[in-house]
């Protein structure tokens, strides 16, 4: 009985500070990665947020959600070229289960005024 390839969501954040070129050659090393030993479904750039925690003293970070269909080796080399990447705040790849929606659209950043109005 054959099986429908599992899909994953890579959740990405790089640090917010990087330059555009740095930014882009990471995820383009991502997407490399992903394409030659997998397929890539999407790639979602959800912006500069605030983070829910300071994370390796960052409190905020550029969001990527990338989704793929992979292997397990893939997922083992990718995971290893992540942890070793400058630039790349925190990780982590979520296998999805059947009958997941898909993610939604880019929401715009919350943005606090610091007035104490309710507009």
């Amino acid at each position: 009985m054959a099986h429908a390839p599992l899909i994953y969501d890579l959740n990405l954040l790089l640090e917010s500070g990087l330059d555009e070129d740095r930014r882009e050659k990471i995820l383009a090393d991502v997407e490399t990665m992903i394409v030659k030993q997998g397929e890539l479904l999407g790639v979602h750039d959800w912006g500069v947020r605030p983070t829910a925690y300071e994370v390796r003293k960052h409190k905020d970070a550029s969001y990527h959600l990338i989704q793929f269909h992979a292997t397990p080796e893939l997922l083992q080399a990718l995971g290893h070229s992540l942890k070793i990447t400058d630039g790349v705040v925190r990780y982590r790849v979520i296998k999805l289960r059947h009958g997941t929606p898909p993610p939604p659209e880019q929401r715009p950043a919350f943005v606090a005024t610091g007035d104490g109005a309710d507009d």
